[in-house]
């Protein structure tokens, strides 16, 4: 069906983006980068996205996979922001996309009875109170002590006065990404990953397309396009570096990391949310497992690969020790990992320059940073997670900052700024009516499981498992293991994902690298102990037989992979006990 990404058919969209001029490029595939190529895609303009390395490689895949409104920004003040996150969040649940983000309760122990439970539950009534009437998730309550204990027997019981319940709900954030990607394709957009903007073209100041880099193969080519829109992120001022741009932005890099947990590690039946003395510390139900986090700190490193340290997991395995009766140590942590938040530190006006200031927006739609000047100075924590646009040149538009869950207000913003002098009347956005790919018809494809599984020859529990990954489009996979019987076997021995997901994500998702399925289209390189180092050759031997690599290739590829892995575990290696002297040392004369 349409919205396929055929990681066989790169060089028919190579040849598609160079040969016709664009209405709009994109430049990022992150989850703003996807959600904007569908919002132009779906107001009827000619639209192409590329992305220097895979869907959602940076922080789209990094995040804490959580929809959410921010508790948290409710207690900065940053009213405006959380209550469009609470509306984008209900709009996602309930008609946007339904098999992918769902609701999750979040306990909130309280540790002070006579002073936080009424401030606590002041700003959840104020939370609740902002998502509206309707609304597809229940209303906070509040629990006693005896209560909290029996929804989270692994709190500690001394001082816990009692707790709050509240829901948000969840997402698998890179499989989300790719779906929007492949949702924006079904309305013409085309998609190419491993493809590098090395530079704006323009005529005269005007920007007119890029220039484009095939990561493949070395090759170049031109695309050309009315508007370019940077959605790069963390990359955001190497882009407009590169193209001698001046934005009237900058992006200052925040590292969060989680650790990964299995479910046996914490004794709970819900999601807890506790307070730190820099921030909050989620622990989020992840299927079989729990993912605990995050840090917010400064970051100046590798923008493609940051890195965890093991102060990091000291952190966060000591913050949440506070709270649990029986105390996390680095034998209970699977996996840790570290993605990048974009956060918008804004220059000031001398620093931009009268010339190339461009027209930064802001107010009800494009709102920056608070901080104004000093916000270069503020810990990452107090940064806020509004988004800007700019338009520093005539023909471009870029976008940082924002969060995950207010991507689609983020790409409707960037569009509707980049568009603002197309000639011709270009649409409003419409992504708030259009359910993605696999949200259609998802009720009656549930209903009918047990009659899917008779029909495919499959188990139930395969077929459970296929929609509640991909919704109504289980059936394209089904149809992929009815075709080879042997796909319907589990890729790796404990886990629930199929053969049939590795052959889909060739065919399908655009996977163009073992790294792009056992890291983003299934999760193993997070979700087992190993790294997903045990499933890697199976991955490459798949892959292997649909794209045509050779033996070399198999190898380069598993290589790569397994150094991937060890990079992502390198934190958890316990460090050398560095050696003591004694107080005083005999030195001979």
């Amino acid at each position: 069906m349409a919205g396929n990404l055929d990681a066989r058919d790169r060089d028919g969209v190579i040849r598609a983006l160079s040969s016709e001029p664009l209405d709009v490029l994109v430049i990022g595939g992150g989850i703003t980068g996807a959600g904007a190529a569908l919002d132009a895609a779906t107001r009827g303009l000619r639209v192409g996205l590329v992305e220097s390395r895979d869907l959602a490689a940076g922080t789209s895949s990094r995040s804490s996979k959580l929809i959410h409104g921010g508790l948290r920004y409710l207690e900065q003040g940053d009213f405006k922001l959380v209550r469009e996150a609470l509306r984008e969040r209900d709009l996602l649940v309930s008609r946007l996309a339904p098999h992918l983000v769902r609701p999750v309760p979040f306990l909130y122990p309280l540790y002070r009875k006579v002073v936080e439970r009424p401030y606590v539950g002041a700003g959840l009534v104020l939370y609740d109170a902002m998502e509206g009437v309707k609304r597809p998730v229940p209303h906070h309550r509040h629990l006693t002590t005896r209560g909290a204990l029996r929804r989270v027997p692994a709190l500690r019981p001394d001082r816990l006065a009692g707790a709050m319940m509240y829901y948000d709900a969840q997402v698998d954030d890179a499989r989300y990404t790719v779906t929007v990607a492949r949702t924006a394709a079904r309305y013409g957009a085309l998609v190419l990953t491993r493809a590098s903007a090395t530079t704006l073209m323009r005529d005269g100041s005007r920007v007119t397309g890029a220039v484009v880099r095939d990561e493949e193969t070395g090759r170049t080519f031109e695309v050309r396009a009315a508007r370019v829109i940077v959605c790069a992120g963390v990359w955001s001022d190497l882009v407009h570096e590169a193209s001698g741009v001046r934005a009237g932005y900058q992006v200052r890099m925040s590292k969060g990391v989680h650790l990964v947990m299995p479910r046996s590690a914490i004794d709970a039946d819900t999601g807890m949310i506790v307070r730190t003395a820099k921030s909050v510390l989620f622990f989020i139900p992840w299927g079989e497992r729990w993912i605990v986090g995050t840090t917010d700190t400064d970051w100046s490193g590798d923008r493609a690969e940051p890195a965890a340290t093991a102060e990091d997991v000291d952190y966060i395995l000591g913050e949440a020790n506070r709270v649990l009766a029986t105390p996390l140590t680095r034998a209970d942590v699977l996996a840790v990992y570290a993605g990048l938040r974009p956060l918008v530190a804004e220059q000031p006006a001398e620093a931009r320059g009268d010339k190339h200031s461009g027209d930064k927006h802001s107010g009800d739609k494009h709102s920056g940073d608070k901080g104004g000047s000093d916000a270069g100075e503020k810990p990452t924590t107090k940064l806020s997670r509004e988004h800007v646009v700019d338009t520093p040149l005539p023909g471009l538009a870029s976008i940082a900052g924002g969060k995950f869950t207010t991507y689609r207000l983020m790409a409707r913003d960037v569009v509707d700024a980049a568009v603002a002098d197309l000639p011709g009347p270009v649409p409003p956005s419409v992504t708030g009516l259009l359910p993605l790919l696999g949200a259609d018809g998802l009720p009656a494809v549930r209903a009918s499981a047990r009659r899917l599984a008779a029909d495919y020859e499959v188990p139930l529990a395969v077929t459970e498992h296929l929609i509640s990954r991909y919704g109504s489009l289980a059936t394209e996979v089904l149809d992929l293991i009815r075709q080879d019987k042997t796909l319907a076997r589990p890729l790796l021995d404990g886990y629930h994902y199929l053969r049939a997901e590795v052959a889909y994500a060739v065919t399908h998702e655009g996977a163009l690298h073992v790294e792009d399925v056992l890291a983003r289209r299934v999760r193993l390189l997070i979700e087992s102990a190993d790294g997903g180092v045990s499933a890697a050759p199976e991955v490459a031997a798949i892959m292997a037989g649909l794209l045509g690599w050779h033996r070399r290739r198999r190898a380069v590829e598993l290589r790569r992979y397994l150094e991937l892995a060890a990079a992502n575990a390198a934190a958890l290696a316990v460090p050398a006990p560095q050696p003591t002297l004694p107080e005083k040392v005999a030195v001979p004369a």
